[in-house]
């Protein structure tokens, strides 16, 4: 089984996906290691995933996955399973609908899905706004 790292995840995405998509790629990357308390690198065969851990009093949470593949899996619903202060998750959520100018309530957005980096971010400023949303959901899961 392949073991997956930066080098060759940043390879894969840029031979599967646009330029676009790879360069918002690597800057999710460079931003989930200077923020996050663990990335954790796939082991699939076919395509690398990358996941962005905060640590919280629940253990470690992933608050969002990357595909090599140029899709990006928000965990939304998986945070929803767990017990983490309902302000907290509320805040994600409003910050990422605002963003993405999506609903991700419970009917809508019923199972955390990869969805096409490319349908979601349309600009820089939908990026940085994403990241400083995560920045912000993980110190506040660190209290």
């Amino acid at each position: 089984m392949i073991k997956w790292d930066k080098k060759t995840f940043i390879k894969h995405l840029r031979e599967t996906s646009s330029r676009e998509v790879a360069k918002i790629g690597v800057r999710l990357i460079e931003f989930s290691e200077k923020y996050s308390d663990d990335i954790s690198w796939g082991r699939g065969e076919e395509h690398g995933t990358m996941t962005f851990r905060c640590e919280s009093d629940f253990g470690y949470l992933p608050l969002f996955h990357l595909s090599s593949y140029g899709k990006i899996n928000l965990q939304i619903n998986f945070l929803r399973s767990k017990d983490i202060p309902p302000m907290v998750l509320r805040d994600l959520i409003r910050k990422l609908e605002a963003i993405f100018l999506y609903d991700f309530d419970t009917e809508m957005y019923p199972v955390d899905t990869y969805e096409e980096i490319e349908a979601m971010f349309h600009t820089r400023t939908q990026v940085d706004k994403f990241m400083k949303t995560i920045e912000s959901a993980a110190y506040r899961l660190k209290q």
